[in-house]
């Protein structure tokens, strides 16, 4: 591994992903990938994050998000002490009004998920879905600071 950077411990990585906030997700399928920016909520109790998607009546994503794949989401910010990131790695589950249980609902209300949008449509001409991450890999990587005690 680079001598820049080091390993974030699980602790680490919770906290900085905090309880939402905007990030990229990745999508695959077949020999194609797709990648945007997205808003996200996360869960600490449940590790779990949630994503907000938006889809145009000629929307693209549709195909990648429905495609029987992993994502990645990637999370990253430059702080006063370096940068951090957090990549997590699983699959998507719609959220859907029938799925929803207490539990989610309880969780969803702690969260904080920013309202981003990349479409020129007005947001009424959108439709907008959930879709939940429990994360089969979760792994945060910061700077080295410049203090030598790692």
């Amino acid at each position: 591994m680079s001598d820049q950077s080091v390993a974030m411990s699980h602790e680490e990585t919770v906290e900085f992903l905090g309880t939402g906030g905007t990030g990229v997700v990745a999508f695959a399928k077949d020999d194609d990938s797709y990648a945007i920016p997205v808003s996200y909520g996360f869960d600490a109790e449940q590790e779990s994050l949630y994503l907000r998607l938006a889809f145009d009546s000629e929307s693209e994503k549709r195909e990648y998000v429905d495609a029987p794949g992993a994502v990645s989401v990637v999370v990253h910010e430059q702080t006063d002490e370096g940068w951090k990131s957090v990549v997590a790695r699983g699959r998507l589950t719609e959220v859907t009004e029938a799925a929803l249980d207490s539990t989610v609902v309880e969780a969803m209300r702690t969260m904080d998920i920013p309202f981003v949008t990349i479409y020129d449509e007005p947001t009424t001409e959108l439709e907008f879905e959930m879709y939940r991450l429990v994360p089969d890999e979760l792994t945060g990587r910061r700077e080295k600071t410049m203090r030598g005690v790692e």
